[in-house]
């Protein structure tokens, strides 16, 4: 979806602005200049970013791996294979949809091979993690499930063979005793969030050794080493994502052009009403005018909110700021503050909680950091069931109404 924004010379119309006063009462014609415009067309598309200290996590976890290394038909039976093993990790989700993490294993490492054979290890990986949900499904910080399929390549150490049959020796031209391996490696996590800072994780994760890894080399050239592990991740700061839409201002913008438009053409409507006037000198006898009373209207001033939220953010502050000094210099006037949600997000139901907890913390906002009396203000929720604009997402708002 695209959207257009119009940039108009607003030179222009100030200039006309300033000359219509100028008027003499020879001039029966308002001359209105014809600007210029250029227009932009800006993809409206949601994008998502991570701060530098946000969407960090830690994970802590313990599992089983089994080995698959050079098997020998007088071995004891596979069983022997699973052992205990151990987790400890940190990363940082770039943005909902890719992140990365250092992620460290250990514990002992039971095969066969001549004999009933073991050792321990240590590994190290560099995981680059992908949430396929928020991919494919939608952004959702919120959701119970995820699937996040992941990728690495580390640096692996193992020591303490027991019994040492490796045939893999060192410049001295004995037995090694430890090996070095940079394994890669892929695996899968099933992630299900608990709140909004834990998380608990089921993930297995298939690695590929050179065929060093249990210091024999036989057979096949690649030794593996197979983990299931389960665990916590703790998510520091939360889990939600900053965000923001190019096309965020443009019923701003597009308000703003229809006020240059109206006081364009008020303008030329008074200057022909003031050389008329002026023409009829002296100015006959008018009768008093009578005060019709004046709906409630809506105030220029609206706070807009991102989806799901009634949180107002730092950019729609100033809105909430600009009422404040409105109500602080018209005291004899009050406000209504009505919250609005957007049809294609939620139900009815859920949506008109949503619109009033928004008309709440507009009114919070006012009561508490500004100062205003909250007799002079009262909330009204929509909800959904009102649209007061056409486009779906500009209904994500508080519209304020004088009283």
């Amino acid at each position: 979806m695209k959207k257009s924004i119009l940039l108009s010379g607003s030179a222009v119309a100030m200039a006309a602005l300033a000359a219509a006063p100028a008027a003499s009462a020879q001039d029966e014609t308002v001359t209105v200049v014809e600007e210029t415009a250029l227009v932009s067309d800006i993809p409206c598309k949601t994008h998502y970013y991570s701060g530098s200290g946000d969407n960090w996590f830690i994970q802590i976890g313990a599992g089983i791996a089994s080995p698959f290394m050079e098997d020998h038909p007088a071995g004891p039976s596979p069983e022997h294979h699973i052992t205990v093993n151990y987790n400890f990790g940190f990363g940082k989700w770039m943005s909902p949809y890719l992140g990365w993490r250092l992620s460290f294993y250990g514990g002992p490492l039971h095969w066969q091979n001549v004999s009933w054979e073991k050792s321990k290890y240590v590994n190290a990986n560099f995981d680059l993690m992908w949430d396929m949900f928020n991919s494919f499904g939608g952004v959702n910080s919120r959701r119970v499930f995820s699937i996040v399929p992941f990728v690495g390549l580390g640096g692996s150490y193992a020591w303490d063979f027991k019994p040492n049959h490796g045939n893999i020796l060192n410049h001295h031209g004995t037995q090694k005793t430890n090996s070095w391996t940079l394994p890669v490696s892929a695996g899968l996590q099933l992630r299900f969030r608990l709140c909004k800072y834990v998380d608990f994780f089921a993930e297995g994760r298939v690695s590929f050794y050179g065929d060093n890894f249990n210091n024999y080399a036989y057979g096949s050239p690649i030794d593996m080493n197979i983990t299931a592990t389960g665990g916590f991740s703790f998510n520091i700061g939360g889990c939600d994502f900053k965000s923001y839409n190019p096309c965020d201002y443009l019923d701003y913008i597009n308000t703003l052009n229809g006020q240059v438009n109206d006081l364009r053409n008020a303008l030329a409507v008074t200057g022909a009403a003031l050389a008329e006037a002026e023409a009829q000198l002296p100015c006959p006898e008018v009768p008093e005018a009578v005060v019709a009373e004046v709906e409630p209207a809506p105030l220029m001033a609206t706070v807009r909110f991102r989806l799901n939220s009634a949180k107002i953010t730092d950019e729609e502050m100033v809105n909430v700021y600009n009422i404040s000094k409105w109500m602080s210099e018209n005291p004899d006037q009050n406000v209504a503050i009505v919250g609005y949600a957007d049809k294609d997000t939620g139900t009815s139901e859920y949506n008109m909680g949503l619109s009033k907890r928004r008309a709440e913390a507009v009114r919070d906002t006012l009561v508490n950091k500004y100062g205003v009396n909250p007799d002079r203000l009262s909330i009204q929720a929509e909800g959904s069931d009102v649209q007061p604009y056409d486009v779906n997402n500009w209904n994500r708002i508080v519209i304020f109404n004088a009283k």
